[in-house]
């Protein structure tokens, strides 16, 4: 009987031990319940003690997790063995992931800080009426440039890129839609175009560019610029702030034949086991003060009209980060342009880092 006994105390030991395994390992992989939110973002995208905030205001408890890619983000999700309550992906990732069924229609009702959003970033081609998605953060694709490198020059155009005193002074991004959409908004095209004869076109002015080139590169683009290995870089603006952080005497601008202008969005995945806790969570960023504080944390420009008031004068009238709406006219979002489009742009885009070579 003690032998019974004793078996079955060592059986309910190693259910407890495994039934508060499996809780924690639920938890560090973002199983959610209505305890918790999980909050799939960019590394380093928000202010973490927002965080504890909304933690202490709400009674939830936050599991933040990161990725460093929107298609490393969109596989996970559609894979569905982890939860996620909030995501954060850029705009032509949710044409994507609406397509493929993993976005919960939000409720507007539960998220009355939407009226702070400026209306230019509301209702935009990826996501009519904001079915599914909030912006969180938006920017531009510009240069950054030295101004004493280039001996008290000034970068206005994308067409300025081509001068030929500006040999092996050159860093671009290693992205098919930046570079190409450069080629193309140079040409005064659509950096959404899909017309084959302008496509060649820009395929073959990106070439004529190879001599100004000094490479291609990765994120290692911040570091080389601030330290003053090249004078010009194809940039995305939370970029460019960053860079000019470190070294301030570069510069950046939207050239004015126009460019891209990029959306993170605040999203719930398919995948999501608290909704009412998402809505809060989105509902509290969306809080002018709370965004403010954010986008002091982040860099990045906030698309919360209201949050304005509480930053920085040197912050909210930097005009290279927060252009006027003549400006913001000329900037164009990133389409979905279907796979096969897609892998022409990334075809077009090998062959001139080939020619580069």
């Amino acid at each position: 009987m003690k032998n019974l006994i004793r078996a079955f105390a060592a059986i309910m030991i190693v259910a407890v031990v495994l039934l508060f395994t499996t809780s924690r390992l639920n938890s560090s992989q973002g199983f959610s319940s209505k305890d918790t939110l999980t909050v799939y973002n960019w590394g380093d995208y928000i202010d973490p003690d927002l965080i504890k905030k909304f933690e202490k205001q709400t009674g939830l408890k936050v599991i933040y997790q990161t990725f460093d890619s929107n298609e490393a983000m969109m596989t996970k999700i559609a894979q569905g063995g982890t939860t996620f309550d909030v995501a954060v992906p850029s705009e032509y990732a949710i044409s994507k992931m609406k397509e493929d069924d993993l976005l919960l229609p939000l409720d507007h009702a539960k998220i009355p800080n939407l009226k702070y959003i400026d209306p230019r970033f509301l209702n935009l081609s990826f996501d009519k009426n904001n079915q599914y998605s909030i912006p969180y953060f938006w920017g531009t694709v510009g240069i950054v440039y030295n101004p004493e490198m280039l001996g008290g020059k000034k970068i206005t155009s994308w067409n300025d890129l081509w001068d030929k005193s500006l040999k092996n002074q050159i860093l671009l991004v290693d992205g098919a839609r930046e570079v190409m959409g450069m080629g193309l908004n140079s040409l005064h095209y659509s950096l959404n175009d899909t017309n084959e004869e302008h496509l060649k076109e820009a395929k073959k002015k990106l070439d004529r560019l190879t001599p100004n080139i000094k490479a291609i590169v990765g994120d290692e683009i911040k570091m080389l610029l601030a330290n003053e290995e090249a004078a010009i870089g194809l940039v995305w603006s939370g970029d460019a702030a960053e860079i000019m952080w470190e070294n301030e005497k570069l510069d950046y601008v939207v050239p004015k034949e126009g460019s891209n202008l990029w959306f993170d969005n605040m999203v719930i995945p398919k995948t999501a086991k608290n909704i009412k806790g998402a809505h809060e969570f989105i509902n509290f960023m969306l809080d002018p003060k709370n965004a403010a504080q954010n986008t002091e944390y982040v860099g990045y420009s906030t698309p919360n009209k209201k949050a304005l008031q509480y930053l920085p004068k040197d912050i909210s009238k930097d005009t290279r980060f927060y252009p006027d709406s003549e400006m913001t006219s000329k900037l164009e979002v990133y389409e979905n342009l279907g796979k096969k489009m897609l892998a022409h742009y990334n075809e077009l885009f090998l062959e001139f880092k080939m020619h580069k070579k």
